[in-house]
């Protein structure tokens, strides 16, 4: 579905990213971890258009997307989460929702995935004529979240959804990503919490400086000493 094929990515002359080349699959959660700095969001603001690769290719369902618009790569099938939430403060929760779904094709069947939405995310129903800056951090996130799920996204791409999060909210979130991806979204995740991250990743990444020094199963890398030891203290 997605393929990152050897990109560099540079902000001026200082290099973020170097030969990263990674894939998702139609169906899978991919995860990638790494320390701050290793080049994680760059990562995702590259292939949803917000930066662009100096060199290698990225595309998207056999489509070159490299050099293409933000609002074409959305419109493709491609929604970025990003850190921070970005939502509009001063806009209702509803009119927050609906800005999710601003082409032809998911504007014609809004009214139902907004219903899908709110069966993820109940809150937000009761939440429907709030300002989304009066909202909680968790509710803000599931706003977030259900925003990106408006535009009917084929890939689902969630930076840190579970940053500044209690306990029990960030497994309720976790828990909703996997339904998500259940009901046939792929989902490319950042996430700090990386036992979580690993645990529920079919497939997972670690970049370092900037670099993919580790691939593997998620499982897999969970019993990884690198990892164990750098990334979650054991």
């Amino acid at each position: 579905m997605l393929k990152v094929s050897q990109i560099d990515v540079y902000y001026g002359d200082l290099q973020a990213l170097r030969d990263v080349d990674i894939d998702v699959k139609q169906g899978e959660i991919v995860s990638a971890i790494g320390s701050n700095g290793a080049g994680k969001s760059t990562l995702l603001k590259t292939i949803s258009g917000i930066l662009r690769p100096r060199d290698g290719e990225i595309t998207f369902n056999d489509k070159n997307i490299s050099r293409a618009a933000s609002s074409h790569i959305v419109e493709r099938g491609i929604s970025h989460v990003p850190e921070g939430r970005q939502i509009f403060p001063s806009m209702t929760v509803l009119e927050n929702l609906e800005m999710g779904a601003q082409f032809p094709h998911s504007k014609k069947v809004r009214h139902q995935t907004m219903e899908q939405v709110f069966g993820y995310f109940p809150r937000l129903r009761e939440r429907i004529d709030q300002k989304a800056g009066t909202l909680s951090g968790g509710e803000q996130q599931m706003l977030a979240m259900g925003r990106g799920l408006m535009s009917l996204p084929a890939l689902m791409m969630l930076d840190e959804p579970s940053l500044g999060l209690a306990p029990l909210l960030v497994s309720t979130i976790f828990e909703i990503i996997e339904q998500i991806n259940r009901q046939g979204t792929a989902i490319l995740l950042i996430e700090q919490n990386v036992f979580h991250s690993l645990k529920f990743a079919d497939r997972a990444y670690v970049l370092e400086n900037g670099q993919i020094v580790i691939r593997g199963g998620g499982k897999e890398l969970l019993e990884n000493s690198h990892i164990r030891k750098t990334y979650l203290g054991l």
